[in-house]
């Protein structure tokens, strides 16, 4: 029996991913089954690693890119229509700026994007066109995962090995953990009909923007060095609402559905990693990448605690 502590996304990837290798696993979070009490519920689902290139370290881009495949094969439903990236006229540099430091991409002029996004063909003459990546729904996709296992209460179950998944809770015993504070709307809008992830381009408010579906839209741009989980401030909601706006003007009569704040977890790298410290293994660190770098994860715990293999994500201390 392997014990994982922590029904967030890298709990539920890594026990996903036990299972399907024959192992036996309890899954224990005094909180329950995922909701909004954790980050993982405030996420984008975005499987976009190219995008991702632009400041992410090395290995996210390369090891994310097997994302997408790994959440279809536990049963999640994927969309695959890739990401568009657009700046206002006035910001080209930008635009060029994220081309030289991302790749797999396309540049893409006024007809391309009436093609791929219409609404937006007016306003954007230039972008990106990242085909090969992908997003889900993170609501839907834990809630998938979740349902083949009982969430219990942490409590004394015979267990060979105990598997630390608790994001930022685990900072009693990851000390180098930090908090990086995320803000995100959910809006309703129906008059907007964005088929695919959208990121804006902008010296100050870069903000992408997911579909998820029926006119809803997830929407998602801040970055706060700090681990507060209060309310949203006044100043980072008019630049949400601000850059959608930009992004289609249909935003200005939109439905406030939802806005959440959390802190995410992450080293000082910002990457991810799985730490084995004697008998216990942490799995944690996956800042803004929960859902491209959580069966990463999942797949480097699993290898060591089945064949005892050290991946590249694996560090002994």
């Amino acid at each position: 029996m392997i014990r994982i502590l922590g029904a967030g996304v890298a709990g539920l990837c890594l026990a996903s991913e036990l299972r399907a290798r024959g192992a036996e696993v309890s899954i224990q979070d005094p909180a329950g089954a995922p909701g909004q009490h954790g980050c993982s519920w405030w996420a984008g689902g975005m499987l976009a690693p190219g995008c991702e290139g632009e400041s992410a370290p090395e290995p996210v881009v390369r090891l994310g890119a097997t994302s997408a495949e790994w959440w279809a094969a536990h049963g999640v439903s994927v969309t695959r229509r890739g990401t568009l990236v657009i700046a206002p006229p006035r910001d080209r540099n930008e635009l060029n700026r994220y081309a030289r430091l991302t790749r797999g991409h396309v540049a893409v002029g006024a007809a391309e994007i009436e093609t791929l996004e219409p609404q937006l063909a007016q306003r954007f003459p230039a972008g990106l066109y990242f085909e090969s990546e992908a997003h889900l729904d993170p609501r839907a996709a834990l809630a998938q995962l979740a349902s083949g296992f009982d969430i219990g209460m942490p409590g004394e179950h015979a267990a060979i090995r105990t598997v630390d998944c608790r994001g930022l809770a685990a900072r009693d015993a990851l000390t180098a953990l930090r908090g990086v504070r995320g803000e995100m709307l959910v809006l309703r809008c129906p008059s907007v009909t964005l088929t695919r992830p959208v990121r804006l381009l902008h010296p100050r408010i870069p903000l992408y923007i997911v579909p998820r579906g029926e006119g809803v839209y997830m929407l998602g741009a801040t970055m706060i060095e700090n681990d507060g989980r209060g309310h949203v401030s006044a100043r980072s909601l008019l630049e949400l609402l601000s850059a959608a706006y930009t992004i289609d003007p249909a935003f200005g009569e939109a439905e406030v559905l939802e806005i959440g704040v959390d802190a995410r977890p992450a080293f000082e790298d910002n990457l991810p990693r799985v730490t084995v410290r004697g008998d216990q293994v942490y799995v944690n660190g996956l800042f803004r990448h929960g859902y491209l770098m959580a069966p990463v994860l999942a797949r480097t715990a699993a290898d060591y605690l089945l064949s005892g293999d050290k991946g590249e994500l694996l560090r002994e201390d």
